[in-house]
């Protein structure tokens, strides 16, 4: 029978070059997909791989799905290092959505002459103050009563997607929108800026920003030294003093302040309302994209841009090729899987034992 034998030491080369062998078996499993449901495979790929990087409007596509992935999997890639388990991005998304919706209804009259910059900002910082709180809630039942934030965090994704369906079916939907669940449509002064001739918006910038800023935090800074120490070695952290306590609610501010801002980019960029469903769940795929980029900012940029090819491909195979549109979540499981897979061989080695 086989095995696992934990290997002396790991290769660090395996390390960083195990995603992309991880998205070379995630082709390789949807070219078998392909055929198996009775589809041109070597198409099928084409279609889902290479025909959204053939022309402008594609990139720019894929630059609007980057935006929320990426502004989440940093968060998340923070709270990871700090070994702090959020899995409620998908909430503090939906909250900030939320918040900065209230902050634009309230101060946009509906006469085309608010908004401006200013107002942009101001609806921007509302949505990270959402998503901030959100988390806040996880750290503060971790920290006063010791309650596990995956489940905690995990739950309060559920309470956020009901609290925004209950809004938008209620006080803030549209009176002359005919019944339909959403709220009334923006003044084109509260939303976000865009790449001329496509919905490329600020919020692309924004998320750039954001991992550039974390990059900075992890390896130039004193309180990103901590942050890490404190989640590869507690007994030593706490040895030195750092506050395990003071990164908890740091980590997880931070990460929900920055998935408020992509719920709060969403609804002021390509959706441009609230509505019930504002994210495909961006909040869950981020875990992906956080892993696969290796928990490191800069490597989560190309994680996010694998994902969001991801879901540009999977819509352009369900228009193409008539594929089912649970395709791009198989097509994530598939990576994660695939991943999960490559990081146990690179720990441990096959063995065959009589």
């Amino acid at each position: 029978m086989l095995e696992l034998i934990p290997r002396a030491e790991p290769s660090r080369r395996m390390v960083w070059l195990s995603p992309l062998l991880a998205v070379a078996l995630t082709a390789l499993c949807g070219l078998c997909m392909f055929l198996a449901m009775g589809k041109p495979p070597l198409q099928g790929l084409a279609v889902f791989f290479i025909e959204p990087l053939s022309s402008q409007h594609g990139w720019a596509e894929i630059g609007v799905k980057m935006a929320p992935l990426l502004l989440c999997a940093v968060g998340l890639a923070l709270c990871f290092r700090a070994n702090i388990f959020n899995i409620g991005a998908e909430g503090q998304l939906a909250v900030g959505a939320i918040v900065a919706g209230a902050f634009i209804l309230h101060f946009d009259d509906g006469t085309g002459g608010g908004g401006g910059l200013l107002m942009i900002a101001l609806a921007l910082l509302a949505g990270a103050l959402g998503g901030a709180v959100w988390a806040g809630l996880v750290a503060w039942l971790r920290d006063r009563y010791h309650a596990n934030e995956i489940l905690v965090s995990l739950m309060l994704v559920y309470v956020a997607q009901l609290l925004l369906s209950y809004l938008v079916h209620g006080v803030m939907r549209d009176p002359d929108g005919f019944g339909f669940p959403q709220s009334r449509l923006f003044d084109d002064g509260f939303l976000l800026p865009v790449w001329p001739g496509t919905r490329l918006h600020l919020g692309f910038g924004l998320a750039l920003v954001a991992a550039f800023a974390a990059w900075l935090l992890l390896s130039r800074l004193f309180a990103g030294y901590r942050l890490t120490v404190g989640g590869l070695a507690p007994l030593a952290a706490r040895y030195a003093g750092f506050s395990s306590r003071r990164a908890l609610w740091g980590c997880m501010l931070g990460s929900g302040a920055l998935a408020g801002v992509a719920g709060a980019c969403e609804i002021m960029g390509p959706i441009g309302q609230l509505t019930p469903s504002i994210s495909p769940g961006y909040g869950f795929a981020a875990i992906i994209v956080a892993f696969v980029g290796r928990l490191h900012p800069i490597g989560v940029i190309f994680a996010s841009f694998v994902m969001a090819l991801f879901y540009i491909g999977g819509e352009l195979s369900q228009t193409r090729l008539g594929m089912p549109n649970a395709i791009t979540g198989i097509f994530q499981g598939i990576l994660l899987f695939s991943l999960l897979a490559c990081d146990v061989l690179i720990h441990q080695r096959l063995r065959w034992r009589r």
